[in-house]
């Protein structure tokens, strides 16, 4: 990591995006204190991270690949890392169980990958830690429990908790996340919300008109623009819409279509454009 300054809100959901060897798990152990950093500090809240007894009050955490105490019953499992952490909602628990559809009768080692992983998502959702940080939490999980992780994360969203996840799921960081930060090799390129993240990257736009067709040279933040038709042309668009939609205005146009990227066109814009 090289001069990492990141802060992130309490009771959002913030996701942490970049490849393997972003080094988005050495930050996770440095906020966990199984690492130290070599300058600077990390903070959960008002505890220092490397303070592992107090910090760890303060969080649930699920990793990428759990392991699970394998002469353990599920139900014992729970029943454990209820007493060690910040506490839980026994109720919602129960309820979370049902959700994931996990039998709690079997031991933690005839537990398959995905059922190690609901048992521990169920494990983290029903603490009353005020931060949960999950690392790539759904490689293991079908489309259906997918969308419980989903509701599990937005209702922990609802009680006040952040969620700190780490994903290559772009599509699941963009229906989840209020803030996203995009890593590469070890530095921060970007934080911000999904729609700034939107708004500062480039728009695909369609545009069908009668007559001459409209003049877009020099517009600000127009480029690459191609006639598609007799009658259309496409550009792309950066930054803002209204001084292209007041140039558009001057011709007669019949139809526009703008086109917003996807967080996984952003995240990929970003690789493109520092390689």
């Amino acid at each position: 990591m090289d001069e990492l300054d990141l802060t992130v809100p309490a009771g959002q959901v913030f996701g942490f995006l970049g490849p393997n060897g972003a080094g988005k798990s050495t930050t996770i152990r440095l906020l966990l204190g199984l690492a130290r950093p070599t300058a600077g500090r990390a903070w959960i809240f008002d505890a220092d991270a490397a303070d592992v007894a107090v910090a760890h009050r303060s969080i649930a955490y699920v990793p990428a690949d759990v392991a699970l105490w394998p002469s353990l019953t599920g139900a014992e499992i729970l029943e454990l890392l209820g007493r060690v952490g910040p506490g839980v909602d026994r109720a919602y628990r129960n309820e979370l169980v049902d959700r994931f559809a996990v039998d709690l009768s079997k031991p933690g080692r005839a537990y398959s990958t995905g059922n190690r992983q609901k048992v521990a998502l169920v494990a983290a959702f029903a603490t009353r830690a005020p931060l949960l940080v999950l690392d790539e939490p759904t490689s293991g999980l079908d489309p259906l429990m997918e969308r419980e992780f989903q509701a599990a994360v937005a209702q922990a969203r609802e009680r006040g908790q952040t969620v700190f996840l780490s994903s290559h799921q772009l599509a699941e960081v963009e229906a989840l996340c209020d803030q996203v930060a995009i890593l590469r090799a070890g530095r921060l390129v970007e934080v911000a919300a999904v729609s700034d993240l939107r708004r500062l990257h480039r728009s695909q736009v369609e545009v069908t008109f009668t007559g001459p067709p409209p003049d877009l040279t020099g517009v600000t933040g127009v480029e690459t623009v191609q006639r598609t038709g007799p009658a259309q042309l496409r550009f792309t668009l950066t930054g803002p819409p209204a001084v292209a939609l007041r140039a558009l205005s001057e011709a007669q146009v019949t139809a526009v279509r703008i086109t917003e990227p996807t967080l996984e066109e952003i995240f990929l814009d970003y690789y493109t454009l520092e390689s």
